[in-house]
């Protein structure tokens, strides 16, 4: 018998043992993963310090001799970043909030509704995932343009007013995990559909909107080439336009650049911060069942 618990005690601690190099191992590597990830992230922020003609001078330099906050100064005053920031947050208000509400409505429709076609319907709206951007730039650019919509923003708010087909497709798998007893019992209360989906579907989902709503804005945000197209005058400009002006033919003023970089990044890393358990969340039970 004793023999036995010592046998079984052995064991025991042998395989707490593995499980200790076997967390140890991964913390190892997850440690060295982030470090390098972590490296052009600390340049951009070495750089963004520099005097003007430092940022190449070799050997390099991690900490700089002395610190020029000047070139933060810069960005925010003479560069009209923070003009560019807010032009940004409003060009991008409206697409997140009704292109999430509709893209919402839509998934809704595919996950619980029975219509004709529905299938064929849903495969066409993926298919479209699969259609380059560049394929579709040059006619869309000229219909905007016969319609007068060059240099305004519509251009990059309309369309992502109706939803977009990764966000339906994304929704609906999370749609398709909640229960239909709940929708059931909401028939027999007397509910219609668009009161199930306000009532039950839309708060039961917040990990997936609010997951959505992130891919979404930083879709927005990280935005250059839609800008660059569409939009010519300066006041107009969106983050990412005031970031390239800084950019020329010949000469390209690096640290105003990594600046801007690191005070555009801030609020991309404070949204992140406060969703990130939402994110998470809607991350790993989206596609569960499909």
């Amino acid at each position: 018998m004793s023999s036995t618990l010592v046998g079984r005690s052995v064991r025991q601690r042998r395989k707490k043992a593995g499980e200790m190099v076997r967390q140890t191992v991964a913390y190892a590597f997850l440690t060295a993963g982030a470090l390098v990830m972590a490296i052009p992230f600390l340049w951009m922020l070495s750089t963004s310090l520099k005097q003007q003609g430092r940022e190449f001078e070799m050997p390099p330099r991690w900490i700089p001799e002395a610190f020029e906050w000047s070139n933060y100064v810069f960005v925010l005053t003479e560069a009209n970043l923070l003009k560019g920031f807010f032009n940004t947050l409003l060009l991008i208000s409206l697409p997140c909030i009704v292109g999430l509400f509709t893209s919402a409505l839509a998934a809704n429709a595919f996950a619980r509704m029975d219509f004709p076609a529905k299938n064929v319907l849903f495969t066409l709206l993926l298919a479209t995932m699969m259609i380059p951007g560049v394929v579709t730039m040059i006619p869309t650019f000229i219909l905007f343009k016969e319609i007068g919509w060059i240099d305004s923003w519509l251009p990059l708010m309309v369309p992502g007013m109706f939803g977009a087909a990764a966000g339906v497709f994304l929704l609906r798998q999370f749609f398709m995990t909640i229960p239909r007893e709940l929708e059931e019992a909401a028939k027999v209360d007397g509910m219609n559909p668009f009161q199930i989906f306000i009532r039950i579907m839309v708060p039961l989902s917040k990990p997936a909107l609010i997951t959505q709503g992130l891919f979404g804005f930083l879709a927005g945000y990280n935005d250059f080439l839609g800008p660059l197209i569409y939009i010519n005058t300066p006041e107009k400009f969106t983050l990412q336009l005031v970031l390239a002006s800084f950019q020329g033919f010949y000469t390209s003023q690096w640290t105003y650049i990594m600046a801007g970089s690191v005070l555009a990044l801030i609020p991309t890393l404070l949204l992140f911060f406060f969703a990130q358990r939402y994110f998470v969340e809607g991350i790993t039970l989206t596609g569960m069942k499909g």
